[in-house]
C-alpha cells in the first residue's frame, strides 16, 4: 500500500492531509547544526551519502512527517554541467564562470557528481517505512538558469531576463541543456528509490506572461512528458513560487500531477481556479509558523478546511525559516493532525 502522501499525490482524498515541509531537513534543527559542525561546509554533506540521508531522515524522527525530501540543492545540476559551485557563510552560493562571461560549450560535464545524490536516496529509502514516501526533487530550468547566467542569486533577476530578451536564441540553449540534464537527474532519482519528485522554481515570479509561457511553462511541460514517459506512477509536483494568476494555466499545460501554492495565493482564489480534482500543496506563511500562536492554528484550520474537497497536502508556502522554534513546528503537526 501507498503511503498517504503518495495515495494523496495520485489523486486520492485522504481523511487527514498528508504532511510535509520544504526545507524540513536543515538548518532549524540542532541536530543539523551539530552533523554540520562536524562534518564542514555545505557542499560536503551534500556529496557525503551517509551524511546527507542522516540529514534528510532527522525531521521524520522528530515530527513524523509523511514525506521525506532529499537533502541536496537545486545548484547540483550545474555542477554537475561543469560549472564551479561554491557556497560561501553569510552570501550565499556562486557559481563560476557564469554564463554572462562564458559559454556553456567551454563547461566540462561532471555527471558522476550525481552519483552521491542517488546513493543518498538509495539509503533514505532502505531507512524509512513505506508509509514514508521519498522525495526528490530538482530546480526548473528558468530558476537553474538564473543562477548560471548571473553567477549568484538577486533580487530581481535582472541579468538574466535582460539575456533572454537580447539574445532568446542563446538563452534557448542554455534552458534547453538545463532540460536534458534534468530528465536525466531525475530519473536517477526515481531509479534510486524516491516515488515522487517536485520541481522548484523559486523565480517563476519575475516573468512577464510571454517569458513565463516560454521560460516557465514549456521546459517544464518537456520534463514532465519525459519523466511521464520514463516512469508513469511517479507523480511530478510543480511549485512555481510566485506564478500569481498563471498558475491555472501553469497547472493546465505543464502536465504535472500536483501543483504547490506559496503563501500570497488565496487558498479560496487556488480552489477555484486550479483544475478541479488536482491536489494541492501548501501554503501556511513560512513567517507564520515562526510567529506561532492561535493565528497560525486558526491559518491552519483554514486552509484545511478550504481544500477540504480536493486532495491537499499540507505544506509552507516556501522553506522553513532558519530560525523557526521547534515547539512552533510541533504545534503545526498537532494542528494539522487535530484537524
Amino acid at each position: 500500500m501507498p503511503g498517504l502522501l503518495l495515495d494523496t499525490l495520485r489523486g486520492h482524498k485522504a481523511s487527514r492531509p498528508p504532511m510535509w515541509l520544504m526545507r524540513q531537513a536543515g538548518r532549524y534543527l540542532p541536530e543539523y547544526r551539530e552533523l554540520r559542525a562536524e562534518k564542514g561546509g555545505f557542499l560536503d554533506l551534500v556529496y557525503d551519502s551517509d551524511a546527507a540521508a542522516e540529514i534528510t531522515i532527522q525531521p521524520l524522527r522528530r515530527f513524523g512527517f509523511d514525506g521525506a525530501i532529499l537533502f541536496s540543492d537545486i545548484l547540483i545540476v550545474p555542477h554537475a554541467m561543469g560549472q564551479g559551485l561554491e557556497f560561501l557563510a553569510g552570501e550565499g552560493p556562486k557559481l563560476s564562470p557564469r554564463l554572462l562571461d562564458a559559454k556553456l560549450e567551454s563547461f566540462t560535464a561532471q555527471p558522476e557528481r550525481f552519483e552521491a545524490i542517488y546513493e543518498t536516496v538509495c539509503k533514505c529509502r532502505a531507512m524509512i517505512g513505506d508509509d514514508v514516501t521519498m522525495l526528490g526533487f530538482a530546480g526548473s530550468p528558468w530558476t537553474v538558469a538564473t543562477y548560471m547566467v548571473n553567477g549568484e542569486g538577486s533580487r530581481d533577476q535582472h541579468a538574466t531576463r535582460e539575456l533572454a530578451y537580447t539574445d532568446p536564441a542563446r538563452f534557448q540553449s542554455i534552458i534547453d541543456a538545463i532540460v536534458d540534464v534534468t530528465i536525466g537527474y531525475l530519473r536517477g532519482q526515481i531509479d534510486a528509490g524516491a516515488e515522487a519528485v517536485q520541481l522548484f522554481d523559486s523565480w517563476a515570479g519575475s516573468l512577464a506572461p510571454d517569458q513565463f509561457e516560454r521560460w516557465v511553462i514549456a521546459p517544464n511541460a518537456t520534463i514532465t512528458a519525459a519523466i511521464k514517459q520514463s516512469h508513469p506512477d511517479a507523480p511530478i509536483i510543480g511549485f512555481p513560487k510566485g506564478a500569481g494568476a498563471k498558475l491555472a494555466q501553469y497547472a493546465k499545460e505543464t502536465g504535472v500531477d500536483a501543483l504547490g501554492l506559496d503563501e500570497t495565493v488565496d487558498p479560496v482564489w487556488a480552489n477555484r481556479e486550479v483544475p478541479q480534482g488536482m491536489p494541492v500543496q501548501g501554503n501556511l506563511d513560512p513567517l507564520m509558523l515562526m510567529a506561532g500562536g492561535k493565528a497560525m492554528t486558526d491559518r491552519i484550520e483554514f486552509i484545511i478546511d478550504t481544500f477540504a474537497d480536493r486532495p491537499h497536502i499540507f505544506n509552507l508556502g516556501h522553506g522553513i525559516g532558519q530560525f523557526t522554534p521547534i515547539e512552533h513546528v510541533e504545534q503545526l503537526v498537532a494542528a494539522v493532525r487535530g484537524a
